[in-house]
């Protein structure tokens, strides 16, 4: 069973990122891979994150794109079009604190009634810190040049600008908490 959702996932994401979205089907693989990383922290739920990691940014895909939301239109794909599990969309949905773009953009309301926060914080930090030390090309990156990179492709003042600014404390502490997690791990 375990395999099976992350072949889904993967299948899922590549159909609707790799033509389109070629850079983004990048990063996705890159996120994907560092959450296989992860396997032994999150241990049963090591399936989950891989697919969460795999499916997280799906709501780029332009025919996804209702809202331009990437985490909601995401979600709500996954949960309308494929059923798919409660706990994968609500990862997908708030990937990334997107609880605080949602505020951004008005739809806080929208994102936090449909899906909310998931209270399995060794989840959400380990997504957090798949997506955040990943570059757009599916490198690894800092969390800090991650930030930067975000900064400035998007611009200061526009809406994912003034997130990310916003969020850059929490996404720090959720990956200095998975950095600390591995660092303490058995070898």
């Amino acid at each position: 069973m375990a395999g099976l959702i992350t072949e889904w996932a993967t299948q899922v994401a590549e159909t609707e990122l790799s033509a389109a979205l070629p850079r983004r089907w990048a990063h996705t693989q890159g996120v994907a891979q560092r959450a296989t990383g992860l396997r032994r922290l999150v241990g049963e739920n090591d399936s989950l994150l891989i697919a969460a990691a795999t499916l997280h940014d799906v709501g780029y895909a332009p025919r996804l794109a209702v809202t331009g939301f990437h985490p909601l239109d995401g979600a709500r794909f996954l949960r309308d079009e494929h059923g798919a599990d409660e706990r994968l969309a609500r990862l997908v949905a708030n990937h990334s604190f997107a609880l605080l773009e949602a505020e951004e953009r008005g739809l806080r309301g929208e994102l936090a009634s449909e899906f909310p926060l998931l209270e399995e914080p060794l989840l959400v930090d380990a997504l957090v810190y798949c997506d955040m030390t990943t570059t757009p090309d599916g490198g690894l990156t800092s969390a800090q040049e991650r930030i930067a990179e975000i900064v400035g492709r998007y611009g200061a003042d526009s809406v994912v600008g003034r997130f990310i600014r916003r969020a850059a404390p929490e996404i720090h502490s959720s990956v200095q908490r998975i950095e600390a997690a591995l660092t303490a791990q058995p070898r």
